[in-house]
């Protein structure tokens, strides 16, 4: 596997991280900001009963153009917040295209993956409830997701397929169960977090059966699919989208895979001439289904 040599980057790199990210949590209340003729702004609204369970949502005017797309953050897992998607929820309002931006409960010894996945069930739910109130469609949605995030988008998207029109994976871990992942270096230092995420040991000789459930390589079904990977991404190794992509392409899944060969992990790492040239413009042609120049 050519992979970047990760004693370079020993694990304490990835607390520091995590902690980092964690640290930007947002604590307002619930706000709503109008931009006079262009929308409206709220932000913390409550979508269950958990202080995790917020959402941004940002209603352009018109609102009903486009499907609400439903940002996830990243943070593997255990941290983030919804702010560090703001950037994209901004582009997005700028092009009239309404988001809902949310937190969801964080792993710990009783939250799992699955748990995160209901978070996102209960923002639609949400989204639907409220969509008179916000004037939005609500037959399908669209789901981007960063790092920890975009997997919950994949698999939530591959698990509802007739409710996720289409789903965008910025760094998104994909498989945690093959014998090729299994045998990566990555797997040495990825697989105690995950096991954290899917709430079990992993065994190498018999791998348990929830590892492939939490694999979006294992349920990728009909839902067209961008995938964004860096080739020097350390926290996410570029085989998983490569490996992601294979199964799009085999299964004649409608998809894109942008690759950026020098990029790390996640846009917010990303230099800004790569978000503001190749993310931004790739993400509101998936969206919209033309071509763009963001800036």
């Amino acid at each position: 596997m050519n992979f970047p040599s990760i004693k370079k980057y020993p694990l304490w790199m990835f607390s520091v991280l995590g902690l980092w990210l964690h640290s930007c949590t947002s604590s307002k209340k619930y706000m709503v900001f109008s931009s006079g003729n262009n929308g409206q702004k709220m932000y913390n609204v409550p979508y269950g009963l958990d202080a995790r369970q917020k959402m941004d949502v940002f209603l352009p005017n018109p609102s009903k153009l486009y499907p609400v797309v439903i940002l996830v953050h990243g943070g593997a897992w255990k941290y983030g917040d919804k702010a560090h998607l703001r950037q994209v929820q901004q582009l997005l309002f700028r092009y009239k295209i309404p988001t809902v931006a949310i937190n969801y409960r964080l792993v710990s010894k009783s939250i799992t993956y699955k748990d995160q996945l209901d978070d996102i069930r209960l923002a639609i739910q949400k989204i639907k409830f409220e969509h008179e109130n916000w004037d939005v469609q609500t037959d399908s949605f669209i789901l981007l997701g960063e790092s920890a995030g975009a997997h919950l988008a994949l698999v939530y998207g591959y698990t509802h397929p007739d409710e996720i029109l289409k789903i965008i994976s910025m760094s998104g871990p994909t498989d945690f169960y093959s014998e090729k992942f299994l045998k990566s270096t990555y797997s040495k230092y990825a697989l105690p977090l995950i096991e954290k995420m899917v709430g079990e040991k992993m065994d190498r000789k018999s791998p348990p059966q929830s590892f492939r459930e939490a694999s979006p390589v294992f349920l990728a079904n009909h839902v067209p699919t961008l995938l964004f990977q860096g080739g020097n991404d350390l926290l996410v190794n570029k085989n998983q989208a490569f490996e992601l992509d294979s199964v799009l392409e085999a299964k004649k899944i409608p998809h894109r895979l942008v690759f950026m060969k020098n990029a790390g992990h996640a846009p917010r790492l990303f230099s800004e001439n790569k978000r503001d040239s190749i993310i931004y413009p790739n993400i509101l042609n998936w969206i919209i289904g033309k071509e763009f120049n963001s800036k």
